[in-house]
């Protein structure tokens, strides 16, 4: 076999035999010495080679070398498919960070270009990881062929040098049969002669005769002869002519055989100093750093390149066109509506109160009229129920049918000339209403009188049927942001905390339904007026939180578009698919990093409130497997696909459950 049969090079990759052989250091040196052999072991291996153990001592030893090539063979392929693997994945890494780079999400300027020809330099890697990959593949072909031959001539040999000493052996034991049967028949001819035996049976036939036993012997005698000259004939044509052939074409084949071998352990050798030099080249290129014709830049020195306080500043000049101009000042404005007692143009006197003159005119019979107090230019002050028909009580307006929860009705008083007036501390207005404050009730964490969003304000007014002053339901996430400036919608909030008070203990939260009229009830003072609801009051929701549980269900079902998007549904359902739990989590959480800010915010506080529900399992009986069923279909939407796919909803928030911590931090 020639030596293009035993290691071909392939010459379309960067590892050409032909470019290596010059600069390679190991080709460069010197192979070491062989040491002579003296006289006594070639004369020893000489006796062993041509004895009779001497071709089948060759033959053991050639299948021990093509072993080895089997060996060599079998890594190369598998190290051939390491590093092709290795430059698949790397190439694909490069891509897709390229395109990352190029996102408006990622950031540009100085680091996007130069981050980009670090990827370049890897992909230039990967090039040389594959070029190494298809060189090992090649010699594992060209092992492999040579293994293949080398046993094909190791069984010819096999059968050719050990029939011949078979021969050789088979004839020696026939000359040795006929050896002892014609010394026993010349034995027993000499004591039939000299009478010391007597003439054996032989057969049937009886006793023979001296003439019978003689002529048998002398048929023996010829034909050890015989066999004497044939096994000397075949001893010498072995000796001389087939046991020197079968050992040197043996010889042959094992110095063949172990050549290739070494060539190709200096080829695997030789690449791997190759693909090394490559890409130490290519992280830092050779040459004078002064040098003004140097182009390539070594990985340090691309690094280097990048300024983050310029791409600070251009990112932010970038966006001067889109700085709002201001028309107007920034200063206070009070609606009509909501303004206190007009003051009096004059100054106040210094005087007393009781040095001014009073009016001599009767109080009002009516009760309905106003009490009214005059000042000392003659004026009259409103109370404050004259401006608007509401009385401002503790921070709240209340109506005039409220006016007789908290306090006595206007009073007159007694004399004979007319009102009794006191003295007040301003200038005009009533004195404070205390003795209505104390007969006004109070609820535990909450101020006085009937508050606004309690079941008293939904039972008085707040459940008629106009229109909502303020939508929530229905509206996208989007929108209410940019309505209320606020990510996470405040009725979400509100049931949160609701149920974070009141109801982490309760059994079955989220799984037990509230009645569906009064949810519409809180639904309707949501709508009537969101800014007055306050679920720190238990008689708000009824004293069952799991109405506040369920306003949160119907509020994320009516959405225009689920919490998870319908753009990233199938993203998330493809992630429950996977198998593995680490894979499944990481793909899970890119695709959450996808949403929209609005959704991601209150997916964000959804799942961290679900995490403390499920914390409480042992009292609630919620685990989270029983909180993704409930909540699966109520943030993903219906499902889409084939219905034994419906399952990997509740896949998915489980998950999202499980990794809460690792997905959103706490802070």
């Amino acid at each position: 076999m020639d030596d293009n049969q035993i290691s071909p090079v392939h010459s379309n990759g960067n590892f050409e035999e032909k470019e290596l052989l010059p600069s390679s250091p190991i080709e460069a040196s010197k192979a070491p010495p062989v040491a002579p052999v003296d006289d006594g072991t070639a004369k020893a291996v000489d006796n062993v080679l041509y004895s009779d153990i001497g071709v089948n001592t060759l033959l053991v030893r050639l299948k021990q070398s093509i072993a080895s090539a089997r060996d060599f063979a079998s890594f190369l392929k598998k190290r051939s498919s390491i590093e092709d693997e290795h430059a698949k994945e790397l190439k694909k890494l490069c891509r897709v960070t390229h395109e990352n780079v190029r996102r408006q999400e990622s950031r540009q300027g100085s680091y996007a270009k130069q981050f980009d020809e670090v990827t370049n330099v890897h992909e230039r890697m990967a090039e040389n990881g594959a070029q190494f990959a298809l060189s090992l593949h090649q010699m594992h072909e060209d092992l492999t062929e040579l293994s293949q031959n080398m046993e094909k001539n190791r069984k010819h040999w096999k059968q050719t040098g050990l029939a011949a000493e078979n021969r050789v052996q088979d004839a020696e034991r026939q000359m040795e049969k006929a050896k002892a049967k014609y010394d026993s028949l010349a034995e027993d001819y000499d004591g039939v002669k000299t009478g010391d035996k007597k003439v054996r049976h032989f057969g049937l036939r009886g006793p023979k005769n001296e003439e019978d036993l003689q002529g048998r012997v002398q048929a023996a005698d010829g034909d050890y002869q015989q066999k004497v000259q044939h096994a000397r004939s075949q001893r010498q044509e072995l000796v001389t002519t087939l046991r020197p052939q079968a050992v040197k074409a043996i010889q042959e084949l094992i110095t063949e055989c172990d050549s290739a071998l070494t060539l190709q352990l200096q080829k695997f050798a030789t690449f791997n100093e190759k693909l090394l030099l490559s890409n130490g080249l290519l992280i830092t290129p050779l040459g004078d750093p002064n040098s003004p014709e140097k182009t390539q830049r070594s990985l340090r020195d691309i690094v280097h390149q990048i300024d983050n306080e310029r791409d600070l500043q251009t990112y932010i000049k970038g966006h001067a066109s889109k700085v709002p101009s201001r028309s107007t000042e920034i200063k206070y404005e009070q609606h009509p509506g909501s303004a206190g007692p007009p003051q009096s143009a004059a100054p106040m006197s210094a005087a007393p109160m009781s040095a001014a003159p009073m009016s001599a005119a009767p109080m009002s019979a009516d009760p309905n009229q106003p009490l009214q107090r005059q000042a000392t230019d003659g004026s009259h002050y409103p109370t404050p129920s004259s401006a608007g028909g509401y009385q401002a009580f503790n921070g709240y307006q209340q109506s005039p049918h409220e006016r007789g929860y908290g306090g006595p009705p206007p009073q007159h008083y007694p004399g004979p000339g007319g009102p009794q007036h006191q003295q007040y501390p301003g200038p005009g207005g009533p004195p404070p209403l205390q003795h209505q404050q104390q007969q006004i009730p109070s609820y535990p964490g909450g101020g006085p009188g009937p508050r606004p969003g309690s079941r008293d304000q939904a039972m008085r007014g707040g459940m008629n049927n106009g229109p909502p002053s303020k939508p929530i339901f229905g509206i996208n996430l989007e929108e209410l942001f940019m309505r209320d400036g606020t990510p996470v919608p405040k009725i979400v909030m509100d049931c949160l905390q609701a149920v974070d008070t009141f109801g982490l203990d309760m059994e079955g939260i989220y799984r037990v339904p509230g009645t569906a009229q009064q949810i519409q009830q809180l639904r309707a003072m949501y709508e009537r007026d969101p800014e007055g609801v306050d679920f720190r009051n238990p008689e708000t929701f009824f004293h069952d939180v799991n109405l506040v549980a369920g306003l949160l269900k119907q509020y994320f079902r009516e959405l225009p578009e689920p919490l998870l998007t319908n753009e990233n549904y199938g993203r998330f359902i493809e992630a429950a698919r996977i198998q593995d739990p680490i894979v499944r989590r990481d793909s899970i959480h890119a695709a959450i990093n996808e949403l929209p800010d609005p959704n991601y915010a209150t997916l964000r506080a959804l799942v961290l409130h679900l995490q403390r529900v499920q914390s409480h399992e042992a009292n609630n009986r919620m685990s989270s497997m029983n909180l993704a069923i409930c909540f699966a279909p109520t943030i993903m939407g219906a499902h889409k696909g084939p219905m034994q796919d419906a399952g990997l909803q509740a896949q998915v928030v489980d998950t999202i459950l499980l990794n809460t911590l690792q997905i959103f931090d706490e802070d």
